[in-house]
């Protein structure tokens, strides 16, 4: 505008402005052609978008997805791995290892969505000549790496395969039957593309090595064996220089086991001779049942199979809202092994379930009745409990949403008395039984009643086992010490539930697209949660809990208005109706059943007020949730604040002791000489006592609690917390895979916490303190110790 109002110009130059790169969109070279081709039009569109299919507001512009760059001078690799499995890191390595030791430039790009381990990871590497300055994903690649068999039933990747390229399949048949089992339509890519097919069973290799479920060296191995890109045994010799590197400060016994696991490779890689027929597997259209909602059928699962980016923007709610309970339909198939009820040794404690991250392990009682029409193979077992002859009980898993991280079996008390190596349940490689598992599952959760809340004994973890998870099949890492709590939180205050969470682990594992675990009852009710930040998620829950009050202050004065058009005994059941147990709960909710109808008789303004308040009449249960690094540190102050009004808040903090969800970074939470990021020395200074504090104020609820060290108090805890009239804190020892520890002893690691006296439990109701201060729960062997003024004999001392 300046050169032309000087004259340096003789007319004004043709600006046109446009977008991309919105919701992550990649930015191709073909992208970049079709906006070069858009500008050189007559009349080019102004404020365009590319990448975007916009069939609302039509800015979009068109470009041909088949254009691309010249990439013969590149050798160009993928890799399909699993969050956790070190598919990640040891591509890392391997552009470290061609870069340093060949005269070839590398360039790594890895994609993964913010889910924990377990998700899909795709990693991108490039090698050639020249320096690479290629930022756009791999469309086309000389080698593919599948290292989950059971991505080849859910993710298309053989479309990514130029001709001619290698396929390495992470495969647990031999080379006679694994055609065989491979889906129909990769055979017809594999034939089609005349591609060279290795197997190799990396998971059983990392398995006898020591490895447990990391299969990432013998991939590794794998990938230099058949790329050429080094020697063979050059590969090898810089593979476990890379392995001496990467994993020294864990231990000259985890370097070793990598060692094996990387010169038992090449033993058991072997090549698939192709046939020319089609004999595999014909896969259901679809990734999710033909009953499933609309919205799960015509979007979720588009975004499951990856194609999210085709998705017009038509297909976006308006009000950005996305159906819950979705998790369900995922069946991600992460994990080649999975429990095993036995039905003849279980004693029904529900500890199984209590402890389960991903709420795979459900528990029914039921009439033997109900057993008529269930599948060949459907267990069950006398409930054990007397009085109830005809009275059947059930554990049932569901084996497709499984992560395999064998918590359940490490709480199982019992063992076999004839082979005292098994116990009640017990891992079992997941292939044989899945079919009869899918039946078993669908006619357990579709056919069998879940039991009634008010039935159902509160008090114990036994009785817990039966009451219905509303938080399923998370996102979480395999193992996670956090999702039990919440999931404890949905099965005790079900519907009435009300969440504030702060971002962290919990935002990611409870609230990522496409689906969320945050689920719904039979009556397709279910929690409220909300997602709100580090800073200020405590004012944001108080928020909520001023809402609900409100709410239910204006509800009670209409009601009170309406009296004499509804009658004096109904209104005053409602106000005066006591809610402490479930029972009452459930008389509390017929009872406002039995008001809407009423309104919707009288249909005056009032009345329609009322109807749309009646739910408040049900006490509601809100929680704010979220991590130490939340608690202690970003968002402490607000903490404070809210535990200060007095209000009738609850706080559950998922205490890692490390910023978990960012990578394990030292946190107020994180204990004096512990080594995290930034304390790779060992923090200098102690832990914060949020819990002394809190206890200070004197009104304030506050209980320590470790769900491996105690689950009884676990239960009572939160229990307590939530009839509490007043601000409660519990603060909840949660085993993290960030501590770098073996993730199925996690709940032995918090029992380790709780013996030691690391990690006290304790109680503290301000009902009670005329009574007892303080109940520490001692885990000593020996007898136990006895308080004065409490019945209890697990009082260690009164304060």
């Amino acid at each position: 505008m300046e050169a032309f109002n000087n004259g340096a110009l003789d007319k004004m130059p043709r600006i046109v402005g446009g977008r991309f790169g919105l919701s992550s969109k990649e930015f191709t070279p073909a992208m970049v052609k079709g906006v070069f081709d858009e500008i050189s039009k007559k009349q080019p569109k102004n404020h365009f978008m590319v990448g975007i299919v916009d069939d609302v507001t039509f800015n979009s512009i068109e470009y041909d997805t088949k254009f691309k760059l010249d990439e013969s001078e590149w050798r160009q690799a993928l890799f399909f791995g699993l969050g956790a499995d070190g598919t990640v890191g040891a591509n890392k390595n391997s552009i470290k290892i061609i870069g340093e030791n060949t005269p070839l430039h590398g360039q790594g790009y890895f994609v993964y969505d913010s889910k924990k381990s377990g998700a899909r990871t795709v990693s991108h590497l490039r090698f050639g000549p020249k320096p690479i300055r290629a930022p756009y994903l791999i469309m086309e690649a000389d080698f593919l790496a599948c290292h989950q068999f059971n991505f080849l039933e859910r993710v298309e990747m053989l479309n990514f395969a130029k001709p001619g390229a290698i396929f390495l399949l992470n495969s647990p048949f031999g080379t006679d039957e694994v055609w065989d089992q491979l889906p129909k339509h990769v055979q017809k890519d594999i034939i089609g593309k005349k591609l060279s097919l290795y197997t190799i069973d990396a998971t059983s290799v990392a398995r006898d090595s020591g490895m447990g479920t990391r299969i990432n060296t013998i991939m590794q191995t794998c990938f230099f064996a058949l790329s050429g890109v080094l020697p063979r045994e050059e590969a090898i010799e810089q593979i476990k220089k890379a392995i001496e590197k990467t994993y020294a400060k864990k231990g000259p016994v985890v370097v070793q086991k990598n060692f094996e696991a990387v010169d038992a490779t090449l033993a058991h890689l072997h090549e698939v001779k192709v046939p020319s027929r089609l004999s595999g597997i014909e896969i259901a259209e679809g990734l999710v049942p033909a009953d499933a909602p609309l919205f799960v059928r015509e979007v979720t699962s588009v975004m499951m199979a990856g194609h999210g980016d085709d998705l017009p923007v038509s297909a976006m709610p308006i009000d950005g809202t996305f159906p819950s309970a979705t998790t369900k339909y995922e069946k991600r198939n992460i994990s080649d092994l999975v429990p095993l009820w036995e039905p003849d040794t279980c004693i029904q404690c529900g500890n199984c379930s209590f402890v389960c991250p991903h709420s795979v392990i459900r528990s029914k009682y039921y009439h033997e009745d109900y057993l008529e029409n269930a599948p060949k193979g459907f267990n069950s077992a006398p409930i054990n409990a007397r009085g109830f002859p005809e009275t059947k009980f059930t554990l049932e898993i569901s084996v497709e949403d499984c992560t395999g991280c064998t918590l359940c079996i490490e709480v199982c008390p019992v063992t076999d008395p004839a082979d005292r190596t098994r116990k009640a349940i017990n891992m079992t490689s997941k292939a044989p039984i899945l079919e009869q598992s899918r039946a078993n599952f669908e006619f357990f959760e579709e056919k069998i009643p879940v039991n009634d809340r008010d039935k159902v004994n509160f008090t114990t973890v036994h009785g817990i086992q039966f009451l219905e998870p509303l938080f399923e099949y998370s996102g979480a890492c395999a193992g996670c010490g956090e999702t039990p709590y919440v999931k404890l939180l949905t099965q005790l205050f079900g519907d009435r539930l009300l969440v504030a969470n702060a971002t962290g682990c919990s935002s990611i594992y409870g609230g990522n697209l496409p689906t969320t675990p945050w689920a719904v009852n039979k009556q397709g009710k279910g929690p409220a949660w909300s997602n709100s930040l580090f800073e200020d998620n405590a004012e944001f829950g108080l928020g909520m809990r001023i809402s609900a009050d409100q709410h239910t202050a204006q509800a009670r004065e209409l009601l009170k208005q309406l009296e004499p058009q509804l009658g004096g005994e109904l209104v005053q059941s409602l106000l005066e109706a006591s809610q402490q147990v479930e029972s009452e709960i459930v008389r509390q909710r017929a009872n406002v059943d039995k008001l809407k109808l009423r309104l919707q008789e009288l249909n005056t303004p009032d009345a329609r007020y009322l109807l749309s308040l009646a739910d408040l009449f049900v006490r509601r249960s809100v929680w704010l949730v979220g991590g130490d690094g939340w608690a202690y540190d970003i968002g402490y102050g607000g903490l404070d604040h809210v535990l200060a009004t007095g209000r009738n808040v609850n706080v559950l903090v998922l205490d890692t002791e490390v910023y978990s969800n960012t990578g394990g970074q030292s946190s107020k939470a994180t204990s004096i000489a512990a080594t995290a990021k930034f304390a790779a020395g060992g923090k200098c200074v102690g832990k914060n006592n949020l819990g002394s504090q809190a206890i200070s104020y004197g009104n304030v609820y506050v209980a320590q609690v470790a769900m491996g060290g105690n689950p009884q108090q676990t239960l009572l805890a939160m229990r307590e917390a939530e009839a509490y009239d007043g601000p409660s804190l519990i603060l909840a020892y949660s085993h993290c895979i960030a501590h770098g520890i073996d993730m199925e002893k996690g709940l032995d690691q918090q029992k380790l916490a709780v013996d030691s006296g690391y990690w006290p439990l304790y109680r503290y109701n301000p009902i009670l303190r005329k009574i007892t201060r303080i109940l520490l729960y001692s885990i000593r062997r020996g007898p136990p110790y006895r308080c004065a003024n409490s019945p209890t004999t697990r009082c260690a001392t009164k304060y």
